[in-house]
Formats: C-alpha cells, structure tokens, sequence
C-alpha cells in the first residue's frame, strides 16, 4: 500500500488526549498526518513526518476527525416544506406530521429511495460527514420497514430498527397489537439489517412499558439498543435508556436532576441534536449541565423531513455553541469523538494511529472557526478511509 503525508497543517485535531493535558482535542500545531491504505500510520509536527510515497501540502490549513452523525433519518420520500412554513409563519398546520412522510415512503418505490438515501450523504460528506447512523421509521409494516433497513446497510453499517416511531396508522386502535407487530415479525424481518433497535419513548408514541418491551426483545435478537428520549416533555426515556445500558439517548430535552445524575454515571451517550430546536421553535437542550456533570455528550443533525431537515453538522456545532451552551472545543469533541462514542466505535472521530484515515482539511486557520464563522462552507476537502473524495 502506498503512504501518503499530508503537511503544513496549521492546527491537527487529533481528539487523542494523551497529547495535551489541557484538552480532549490533542491539538498539534504545524502538524503532519501520513495515511497508508485506509488507516492512519503517524501524527507529529511537520518538520518530524517520515518519508512517503506522496504527499500534500494542506496549505496551512486546519485538519480535525470526519464528522460522526449518530443519529439520521434518511429512508423517506418526500418532505413537509407545508408543515415548516406553516409553523414558522405561525399558522396552524395539521397535516399529519410523520404520518405525511409514512404514507410518502410507502408510495415510493426502492429506486427512489435508495437515490434520496445517495442524495443526503453526499450532501453530508461534502460538509465532513464521514461517518453516519440512519434509521427505518417511515414504513411502518413489516415490508416497508424491511425493505428501509436493507437500502440503508448498502450505505452504512450503523443501521437502527424504527419500528417503534410512532404507531402505526393502521394499529391507530390497537397500540398494543402494533407493539406485538414491532417485537415480533417486523423485528424477525428487519433484524438481519440492523446493529441497532430504537423507540421514540415520548408521549404520543411509545410510554416506558411498551418501549422496554420493545428494547428488550431486539437485545435478545441481538440488537443492540438507543432511545428517542426526553425530546418534548420529561419521562422515563433517559432512565430506561441507562438501565439497559443503551449506547445512546438522544434528544436529552428535558431532564431532570436525575435523569442527569444517571447519564453521568453510566455509560449512556447523551446525544444532542439542536437542528430540532433549531427548526421546531423548542427549548434548547442545555448541554452546559449535562457536560458539567460529567456525562459524555455526542452532537448529531437529526436529519429528517419534519423536524430537522439538515445534514451539517457544522451548523449543528454553531447552533450548540451559540444556544446550549458548549465552547468551541466541546461542540467539535461532540460531533467526532462524542458520535463515535454513541456508536461504539474507536476506529473514527480521531485522527491517531490505527484509526481509519477519516480528515477534513478546513479552509481556515483554526476549527474555532466552524462557530465562528457559521453558514460558511468551511471544507476544503474530505479523505474517506484513507481516499480523498471531495
């Protein structure tokens, strides 16, 4: 295999803090990466690179980790332009929120869907996303949701069962016959596609019953589980989430003392994700109080039709520093090292040897500068397991 080094980086975020006591970033200036295959072999000043077999002048530009999405929603058709304008002119709107996008996806046929899930991630990895979760959740039947899963792992092998959105429309007067739907052949179809099993926890979805139901019969198919959790109100989402020891709980809107108190002293990822507030008008996560005790915290796009239709995560770092509360540094630890963490992962969201060779060169001195200068299109370019494709 070839080695490649790339040089003249004015600032490399390594996010290995073994390199700085100061920070969880492992920042090195006037730094160097050298890349072989799809890994990284080396990280160090300029001056100390070694010899290889091709190199890159970064211009002195900033380098940090490819963005880690942890949690998308990208098997749908459709969107609901209607429902946003209406919410921010104002008016009332009751189109049917995710229902509107259900009956979109099931009209859509494979092919279709399969573009738009092609579509969003270019969309993304041209703004640094080269890691990403997505999830089924707009199908609803045991064919559609099946049918969701097995286009998403042809892009990504951190694929999330959605059964558990809401409930079906067809079960509108059967909640608890559509949870048997969830656990049993829905789960039977869609398990060989998926990593991972989730449920909305929220009221209007699914209570604390029905969503450890529903997590625990995917953890016995092997699944492994998250949670929608404490988006629009407090509930039992984060507690059960940390009981059973979920690699995430995602939304983290509304918590009590003791909501906080268990994500800090468990292994549970709080992922936050402000392009929901950001599009909904709602109250900001408070990732202040949250990081303050000690939990980990992950920064994710959300990207649906309804609540969040965007796939930067650079926007997602600029809303959370300008409105939750997080410095610079955190936001950027967040939406790298942070989603690696809320997918178990330790091969991405760092640049160190041994990790996969996921960079992003910015077009700017520092990564201070994706809150600093936010909307901008800061990157420059984009190496994916250790080959530039942008």
């Amino acid at each position: 295999m070839t080695t490649t080094a790339i040089t003249n980086i004015a600032s490399l975020v390594t996010n290995d803090p073994s390199l700085c006591a100061d920070s969880p970033l492992g920042p090195i200036q006037d730094a160097a990466v050298v890349i072989e295959g799809d890994r990284v072999v080396w990280t160090g000043e300029s001056s100390k690179a070694p010899a290889t077999d091709n190199a890159v002048d970064a211009g002195g530009r900033a380098m940090i980790p490819g963005f880690v999405d942890s949690h998308s929603h990208l098997v749908f058709a459709g969107d609901r332009t209607e429902e946003f304008n209406a919410r921010m002119s104002g008016r009332a709107y009751s189109a049917g929120g995710i229902r509107t996008t259900v009956a979109a996806t099931r009209a859509a046929t494979d092919e279709q869907l399969a573009a738009n899930v092609a579509r969003y991630l270019a969309e993304a990895l041209r703004q640094g996303t080269t890691t990403f979760e997505t999830k089924s959740g707009y199908g609803l039947t045991v064919e559609d949701e099946a049918r969701a899963l097995r286009i998403a792992a042809r892009h990504t092998e951190e694929v999330t069962y959605l059964g558990a959105h809401i409930v079906s429309p067809d079960y509108a007067d059967d909640p608890a016959g559509y949870v048997d739907l969830v656990t049993g052949p829905m789960l039977d179809a869609c398990a060989p596609y998926a990593r991972w099993i989730d449920v909305f926890c929220e009221k209007g979805a699914f209570d604390g019953d029905q969503a450890r139901a529903i997590l625990t019969a995917g953890m016995a198919k092997g699944l492994h589980p998250r949670v929608h959790a404490n988006q629009l109100g407090h509930g039992p989402g984060v507690q059960l989430a940390v009981e059973l020891g979920a690699a995430s709980a995602d939304h983290c809107t509304h918590l009590t003392d003791a909501d906080v108190d268990a994500l800090a002293q468990g292994s549970t990822v709080a992922t936050l994700l402000p392009g929901a507030e950001f599009s909904t008008r709602a109250t900001w996560p408070d990732a202040r109080r949250i990081l303050d005790a000690g939990a980990t915290v992950a920064l994710s796009t959300d990207c649906n039709p309804g609540s969040s239709f965007t796939s930067s995560m650079p926007f997602c770092i600029a809303l959370a520093v300008r409105d939750m509360g997080m410095t610079p540094d955190e936001a950027l630890w967040s939406a790298t090292a942070g989603g690696a963490a809320a997918l178990r992962r330790t091969d991405v969201g760092r640049i160190a040897p041994g990790a996969r060779a996921d960079l992003v060169l910015l077009d700017a001195p520092s990564h201070v500068h994706l809150a600093y200068r936010p909307g901008v299109p800061l990157v420059h370019a984009v190496w994916r397991r250790g080959e530039r494709v942008s």
